[in-house]
């Protein structure tokens, strides 16, 4: 058995929209449990370190400023293979091509906006996982 640590973000277009929480709902549905859970609104440096590989890219600052934007919940949820799990129900990336039964093909759209604004932030492996809580939550 294989228990995981994930951060997951409700993002602030998703905070703003009343999801977070159908989102958590989705997240213990799953069978994941909740380890720690917080309303912020992030800074740029909490940001500058979280979006680190993206710093250069032409839709850096925009993703900043979108994810600086109101508050967002966090979350540190744990379980078996929780990191694949919880990107398989956040669904892809843009709203538009996730399924049908995910968090972003049943609750997000594309918008028209400059940053893809898709409800929810899921870590991608468990090296960003521990990255990310130690950003999101230095005390775990």
């Amino acid at each position: 058995m294989t228990i995981e640590r994930s951060l997951v973000l409700v993002k602030p277009d998703g905070f703003q929209r009343g999801l977070t929480g159908e989102v958590l709902r989705r997240v213990e549905a799953k069978g994941y449990a909740l380890r720690a859970l917080a309303i912020l609104t992030p800074t740029r440096g909490m940001l500058e370190q979280h979006y680190a590989e993206h710093q250069g890219k032409p839709f850096y600052e925009a993703l900043v400023e979108f994810m600086s934007s109101g508050p967002v919940t966090a979350a540190v949820i744990e379980g078996e293979d929780c990191v694949k799990g919880f990107r398989a129900l956040a669904g892809a990336t843009n709203p538009t091509d996730a399924a049908p039964g995910t968090i972003r093909g049943d609750l997000g759209r594309d918008w028209g906006t400059a940053v893809q604004q898709n409800i929810v932030h899921g870590s991608d492996s468990l090296e960003s996982a521990a990255r990310e809580i130690g950003i999101w939550f230095p005390q775990l």
